[in-house]
């Protein structure tokens, strides 16, 4: 049944460039803002690897951090000489301009109790999020070099992903292996709005879903400067080979709305429709949500990770990385330029590119060519060029 309903595609066999530097399963990738040449690596082996794409395919520094694997890197906004690095429970701050044999964090934070899956910077290099196996968010003020405050008794498991809403400078959106997408108010330390794939999208047909649940796995928010073409939306990336990007104002002015409406119990109800919150969300959500599955030729298993493109038209193209060995370039800028449905919709997967291993993570760079990264299971950096 699931073959019939499944989109049939076009797969590309890319010639990738090929980075070495790793002795061990890639982990994470990132890419400069300031330089568009410039990426970082990490791997399992607690190594960091600097490349610059203008040089031979060896990194042009190699940055040994860890006895345990690293999970996660980032950049400290607007100062990219400074990187963070996961690596267990641990965050660690270096300065590349210190190049060491042996290098000092310096900074270190250890505040998580379980391993950390992904730490992120915000916009004003202010903060640190990092969220952790325990389902904690951890917020550390970085300019006083202290924890901020715990984002707790929200996800009932893994937390495995976390980012700042740049347009929301007190915000964060985190997902986890509940189902459950989170909007947080960091400076109260609850959520204040909570989305369920598990039970959101029920009523659709389900026949020929990969058999994994709807676990949040990643997320995308558009940055600042991509906001006059996007809207202030969510990208998820989900354990059944899903993406679903929801419309972020939409969902909190819906959590307004409720919290109105249960405001006056009691009193006679002003829904104009007389139906019940849940379907009135429903209704008026359906609509702001694209789901990008198999019926349009996604993914047949878990999505790993995701990313808005940095080339080009900044955020045209939604790139998706999965464990059926396959990366995929979503042209959602259609539906947000048309208005089209799914349905309507048969050009909205722009690339569908077959790669030799599971994708670990992937990012973009702002070049015109080699402007794909993708990290997977081997200890080889693929590189691709894509427009």
């Amino acid at each position: 049944m699931a073959s019939m309903a499944e989109k049939a595609v076009p797969k590309l066999k890319l010639k990738p460039r090929r980075l070495k530097g790793h002795d061990d399963s890639t982990t994470c990738c990132i890419s400069s803002r300031e330089r568009s040449n410039v990426i970082v690596t990490s791997g399992d082996d607690g190594r960091v690897c600097w490349f610059d794409l203008r040089c031979p395919d060896v990194p042009q520094l190699v940055m040994d951090v860890s006895v345990e694997p690293v999970s996660s890197i980032c950049f400290k906004s607007g100062m990219e000489d400074t990187i963070y690095v996961s690596s267990g429970k641990e965050i660690k701050g270096f300065d590349v301009r210190l190049a060491a044999a042996q290098w000092k964090p310096l900074e270190s934070y250890n505040y998580n109790k379980e391993e950390i899956n992904k730490v992120v910077c915000n916009s004003k290099s202010s903060f640190l999020a990092a969220a952790d196996d325990n389902g904690e968010v951890k917020i550390i003020d970085i300019r006083q070099q202290c924890l901020y405050k715990t984002l707790r008794a929200g996800h009932t498991s893994i937390c495995s992903t976390v980012e700042f809403l740049p347009w929301r400078s007190w915000e964060v959106i985190s997902g986890g292996l509940d189902s459950m997408l989170m909007l947080w108010d960091f400076s109260k330390g609850h959520p204040y709005k909570v989305v369920d794939f598990a039970t959101f999208d029920v009523s659709s047909s389900i026949a020929g879903r990969c058999v994994n649940p709807a676990f949040v796995h990643a997320i995308a928010v558009p940055e600042v400067d991509m906001l006059d073409k996007l809207d202030k939306i969510c990208a998820v990336a989900r354990g059944d080979g899903a993406i679903d990007v929801i419309n972020i104002e939409t969902e909190m002015a819906s959590t307004k709305s409720k919290s109105s409406s249960n405001s006056r119990k009691g009193s006679h109800s002003r829904s104009k429709d007389g139906s019940s919150s849940s379907n009135t969300e429903a209704d008026k959500n359906g609509k702001k949500r694209l789901h990008l599955d198999y019926t349009l030729g996604g993914h047949t298993a878990a999505i790993s990770s995701l990313a808005l493109s940095m080339f080009g038209e900044r955020g045209k193209f939604l790139i998706s990385g999965g464990n059926d060995k396959f990366v995929k370039v979503w042209n959602w800028s259609l539906y947000l330029d048309a208005g089209l449905s799914e349905d309507d919709n048969n050009d909205i997967l722009h690339l569908n590119i077959e790669v030799p291993r599971k994708v670990n993570w992937l990012c973009t760079t702002s070049a015109d060519t080699e402007n794909l990264v993708v990290c997977d299971t081997s200890k080889v950096v693929k590189v691709y060029s894509i427009a």
